[in-house]
């Protein structure tokens, strides 16, 4: 499963949601940078290359990451959380199948991602970096997202506690917050805002996902993995416990 084009001896990587979006994007930069990375998605053959396929709303799904990680890589420097899935409702009829498997996915998942990778993250050689895409949600909130919003301040919460426990044995974490993405996730947000807000769909991109940015532009995956590939530099790992606003300007009004 190891990308052929890794260096030997390179950094062994794990990203979640890794079949589209920015998990794809993240997975081609990273190795394009030459790290050795596990791909991980539910459904990989969307991603049309080598992809672990696991339903990281399971135990037994982020432990098979990790230890296919270990048995390909030997090692696991990086785990990158970013699997995800919306559902857009106001509380009184959100369905609770909905909420739990949201919960499961942005919240759960990346906790056992943490636990279960934790000795080998400690023992990266030049420290392991645990990479949470939180989104801008993590830092506010808005209608008819609530599992959602609380699941990215939940693991907001999850990465700083990670800093406080890892920093004697050199694991570092952080959190970054992008707005909206131009993934399949927020072209299905469209559709389903349109419903929820009884708009059409160019109305809710307009006043609604662009409403509170300052830049009124939809951020591209590439854009996001850039800034992955920054935090995985030693530049980067000052930025630990770390909220790191990606947002054109959301979170400044």
């Amino acid at each position: 499963m190891a990308d052929a084009q890794a260096r030997d001896g390179g950094r062994g990587v794990i990203v979640t949601g890794a079949g589209s979006g920015i998990g794809l994007a993240v997975t081609e930069r990273l190795r394009r940078d030459g790290d050795r990375v596990l791909a991980v998605d539910l459904h990989p053959e969307a991603a049309g290359r080598d992809v672990l396929a696991a339903d990281l709303t399971t135990r037994e799904g982020n432990r098979a990451a990790v230890d296919t990680a270990l048995e390909e890589f030997g090692r696991v420097d990086a785990i990158i959380a970013n699997a995800g899935f919306q559902h857009v409702a106001p509380i009184r009829d959100f369905d609770p199948d909905a909420w739990d498997s949201l919960l499961a996915i942005l919240l759960t998942s990346p906790f056992l991602l943490a636990k279960y990778g934790w000795d080998a993250l400690a023992a990266a050689p030049d420290g392991g970096r645990f990479i949470a895409v939180a989104s801008a949600h993590a830092l506010t909130a808005s209608p008819f997202k609530s599992a959602y919003v609380s699941a990215k301040h939940g693991v907001l919460g999850l990465v700083r506690t990670i800093t406080l426990e890892g920093a004697e044995s050199g694991v570092t974490s952080a959190a970054l917050c992008p707005a909206y993405v131009r993934t399949p996730l927020v072209e299905k947000q469209i559709s389903d805002q349109a419903r929820a807000h009884g708009m059409s769909e160019d109305e809710v991109v307009a006043r609604v996902m662009l409403e509170r940015q300052a830049v009124k532009r939809l951020i591209e995956p590439d854009e996001v993995a850039d800034a992955v590939a920054f935090l995985l530099t030693p530049a980067g790992r000052a930025f630990t416990g770390a909220a790191l606003p990606m947002d054109q300007g959301w979170t400044a009004r």
